[in-house]
């Protein structure tokens, strides 16, 4: 099969930036255009617009200085203005040697915008792309609001293509400036453009106000066009751009005909680092990039994938430097568990992995997740509780704290079929739910162990908040020993603890 190669534009630097709230310091300009062009290997970066602000210039000239030594000049492109030489000279003056001049595509914004005639229009745009030749910058053309442009005004636009075919134009950039196309007007109108000037060069900028940027970026493909604009994490003004991660996915994956040079392997590190410097979050079920995007969490998907990889799809995490996870929670089943147990090198009989399943059921519908690396806790927790026959409940109990007041605990203990109720006070909730058992067995005339340790522990390398481990150094007398407790609040954590304690000394 015959293939056409296909240029790649990130945005992330120009148009992502555009996002609300987000504006990149200089050196993360030069550190993402230096991961954008070397590690991810997108054909062309967008990097700034022309005259926005002295930090915008310094960015600019501290990316063209490096570029200009790695020989990747003619990637860096600026957005520039129809401003009688104002952007050019700024171009000069930052280093730059390709812009992406902002013209109008459709005759509703000319008008009412700029308030010119087509033909004035023109006029300046001639002058500007020559301009621009004498000062050794290149040039490309974008068409702002050509969308709306081909819905309304398609005569203005061909006139335009016409007078812009016979200029000195590397690139015609067609944006969906604001998201409105749908996929079968994005084919029909591009179809059109690409067949009337098979001379030219047509990069697609698609909007996703609709979420439609992807479909539309297929349908923009299949109708010939010759570059893409895109942005990582679909960042951008509105509902943003159409998103690099997804994008690339679906080219490798549905059109082979296509030959791109991005790099699959790097789109989700690229991705994390954008997101830390913009402080825009990714959504955890983002395709391809997103946190949950490769998690399995009923156990019937994990079970499947035991059984000839039944629940995997082409999306391969491997393919973008990921692994498959298998979420622990309350829709968990025993495969969930086996996975993940696998991974630790960790094997139990029937009767634990039951029991350690009923457990992250349990926690589960408290916490979303229990991670892989809370599950030796779960096991040693699990195991723990087989060392003895209870025989004592804690059934209940009310902890409070507020401002002014000590802390005080009720508690309700069943001893060998017998409820006992007591309220004390103390220096922490856990110090009055001790106090209040004091009161329980100094009533029996029993005598607690001391506590001799109290420690608090979450699984090393956990991410999640679902486990708090507490163990307690108890001393009787005669010999000290420690009691662990687990749960997702660390108070009850250690009245779990505490009531092992109480069948230990039971059970004596």
């Amino acid at each position: 099969m015959a293939t056409r190669k296909l240029e790649i534009m990130d945005t992330t630097l120009r148009d992502g930036e555009q996002t609300s709230g987000v504006s990149f310091s200089v050196s993360e300009k030069l550190t993402l255009a230096k991961l954008l062009l070397e590690e991810l290997n997108v054909d062309r970066i967008e990097v700034a617009s022309a005259r926005v602000s002295e930090g915008e210039l310094k960015a600019v000239q501290h990316i063209t200085s490096w570029a200009k030594e790695s020989n990747n000049l003619n990637k860096i492109e600026v957005l520039s203005f129809v401003d009688r030489g104002k952007s050019i000279q700024w171009m000069e003056d930052a280093g730059a040697k390709v812009q992406n001049l902002l013209t109008k595509g459709s005759l509703n914004h000319l008008t009412h915008q700029l308030k010119k005639t087509p033909e004035q229009h023109f006029n300046e745009i001639k002058t500007a792309i020559q301009s621009a030749s004498d000062a050794g910058i290149a040039s490309n053309v974008y068409l702002e609001d050509w969308s709306n442009g081909m819905r309304n005004s398609i005569e203005y636009v061909f006139e335009y293509l016409d007078f812009l075919s016979e200029l000195n134009v590397d690139r015609i950039l067609l944006p969906d400036t604001l998201g409105i196309l749908t996929y079968t007007e994005t084919y029909k109108y591009i179809n059109q453009i690409v067949h009337k000037y098979p001379k030219c060069h047509f990069d697609f900028h698609g909007h996703n106000d609709y979420d439609l940027s992807v479909a539309n970026v297929m349908e923009a493909l299949k109708a010939g066009c010759h570059g893409l604009h895109l942005t990582i994490n679909g960042m951008g003004e509105r509902a943003g751009n159409a998103p690099m991660a997804s994008v690339i996915a679906v080219i490798n994956d549905f059109m082979p005909d296509i030959q791109i040079n991005v790099k699959e392997s790097s789109l989700h590190k690229v991705s994390k680092l954008v997101s830390t410097f913009s402080g825009f979050s990714i959504p955890v079920n983002k395709p391809v990039v997103g946190d949950n995007v490769f998690t399995q969490t009923a156990g019937i998907h994990a079970d499947g994938d035991s059984k000839k990889n039944l629940y995997f799809n082409d999306l391969l995490p491997e393919r973008f430097g990921r692994k498959r996870k298998y979420a622990l929670g309350k829709t968990s089943g025993k495969a969930n568990i086996k996975k993940n147990l696998q991974e630790l090198g960790l094997s139990l009989n029937d009767d634990e992995l039951k029991k350690v399943t009923q457990r992250i059921i349990e926690l589960g519908d408290k916490k979303e997740i229990v991670s892989k690396d809370d599950l030796p806790f779960i096991i040693s927790d699990v195991l723990d509780s087989n060392t003895f026959t209870q025989k004592v409940f804690i059934r209940s109990y009310v902890l409070t704290h507020a401002k002014g007041l000590k802390p005080s605990t009720t508690v309700a203990v069943e001893i060998d079929g017998k409820l006992f109720e007591e309220h004390a006070q103390g220096d922490g909730q856990y110090d009055a739910f001790i106090n209040a058992l004091k009161k329980i067995y100094d009533a029996k005339q029993l005598k607690l162990p001391k506590l001799v340790d109290y420690a608090v522990r979450i699984p090393p390398g956990s991410d999640s908040d679902a486990l708090c481990k507490t163990i307690i150094t108890w001393n009787d007398g005669k010999k000290q020993f420690k009691t662990r407790g687990l749960d997702s609040d660390q108070t009850v954590s250690a009245i779990k603890a505490t009531e092992k304690m109480l069948n230990l000394i039971d059970n004596e």
